[in-house]
């Protein structure tokens, strides 16, 4: 194993949202789940040949219930059907096709993504991109009606505070649009 090259190093250095895990390799400190990112160099000084790995848990690994096999196996289908999609939010064109296993005895889910950044700067950035998508997507696919821990609850909890705080700037708005006491005719 080399070093990482010195304008990946740089550039992940500067970028406030990952943590350097050994000489090798970052993780990103803004998601729930536990990520590594390694690059080698490619082709240009500043090139990177980068590689995300994201383990995110099983629908089974983070319910209090028992999640039926049927249903298990259906939400990792959609949940890999979903991450085809990661780099369609990336700035790097060059990409291998995400690959998605899963480990039912551990309870997780890997995502690998590897693509070239023919800079740096955005190959990190695309970093924390496709992490921030895997993270979403995983949102997504939280079926209802299960008592949920662990990640999904986390994610779940940001969810609900998100939309609450929303709901109320959007009340404020309306209430100072109108003066306050409703709509104005």
């Amino acid at each position: 194993m080399t070093d990482l090259p010195a304008p990946v190093a740089t550039a992940f250095e500067a970028h406030d949202a990952f943590t350097q895990r050994d000489e090798r390799s970052y993780a990103l400190e803004t998601t729930v789940f536990e990520t590594d990112v390694t690059a080698n160099p490619a082709e240009g000084p500043r090139d990177g040949a980068f590689t995300v790995v994201v383990t995110v848990p099983t629908l089974g690994a983070v319910t209090d219930d028992h999640v039926a096999r049927v249903v298990e196996d259906g939400w990792f289908d959609t949940l890999e059907r979903r991450l085809e999609d990661t780099f369609s939010v990336a700035q790097t064109s060059t990409h291998e096709s995400p690959v998605v296993e899963r480990d039912l005895e551990a309870g997780e889910v890997t995502v690998t993504l590897e693509y070239v950044a023919w800079n740096a700067r955005e190959g990190v950035d695309d970093a924390k991109t496709v992490i921030e998508y895997v993270e979403g997507t995983y949102a997504q696919g939280i079926i209802p009606g299960y008592d949920y821990r662990g990640p999904a609850a986390t994610l779940l909890e940001g969810a609900l505070q998100a939309g609450q705080e929303a709901a109320g700037e959007a009340d404020g708005d309306i209430d100072s649009n109108s003066g306050g006491g409703g709509p104005q005719l």
